[in-house]
């Protein structure tokens, strides 16, 4: 499997690449730091390093042609200052459009899943107010994600731990799990294991140790 990655070289990303590489894909691993932080005797022969900014979108299509799987672990700051979430998914959503690779799992955020019916999380009482701008960020991303024709998945952790994986963690489709962690390599691996899988397509996903 060829798989592209968005924010490779993140705390989550960074589990991400390393994990399909231990599974046998082909990576493609994309940024515009990717050269400098991915140390030459951290290199595959089955990694591809491909420096580009999200917003060219002449280079997010390079990365994404000929692709199996789209992961995305856009970070970034969680203030006004910073929309890198919603205008990089936009420019990923139309690469993948325009090069008719259909399948994507993206990590959002847990303020992003269902309080209940009629409201999500980030719209209830007592949600950090420092974390409204971000949400809102993820749920423009989700926004390009759900009126587009792709098959997508909205994985959406709460507190992300730099922890290895375990594999010990549980998922659900809209709402939110009692766990407030998720070990950055839990993340990445289901991020790995629903892009192959497809139990979630077109869902927010809850996700917790």
């Amino acid at each position: 499997m060829i798989i592209t990655i968005f924010g490779a070289t993140g705390m989550v990303g960074k589990h991400i690449l390393e994990q399909a590489l231990q599974e046998g894909h082909t990576v493609r691993a994309y940024g515009r730091n990717v050269l400098d932080l991915i140390a030459t005797e951290e290199r595959h022969p089955n990694l591809e390093l491909i420096k580009g900014g999200l917003f060219d979108k002449s280079d997010v299509e390079k990365a994404i042609r000929g692709a199996d799987l789209v992961l995305s672990a856009i970070g970034g700051n969680i203030d006004a200052t910073d929309n890198t979430r919603s205008l990089g998914m936009k420019n990923i959503v139309a690469a993948m459009q325009q090069t008719g690779v259909q399948r994507i799992v993206a990590i959002g955020g847990m303020g992003c899943l269902q309080a209940d019916a009629d409201h999500i999380v980030a719209e209830t009482e007592g949600f950090p107010e420092a974390y409204k701008f971000v949400t809102a960020e993820h749920l423009k991303a989700l926004e390009y994600l759900k009126t587009s024709a792709l098959d997508w998945t909205f994985v959406c952790p709460p507190n992300i731990s730099n922890k290895a994986v375990t594999g010990n963690y549980t998922t659900q489709k809209d709402y939110p799990l009692p766990s407030m962690e998720i070990n950055a390599g839990d993340l990445a691996h289901f991020l790995l294991t629903e892009g192959k899988a497809n139990q979630y397509l077109h869902s927010k996903v809850a996700i917790g140790n």
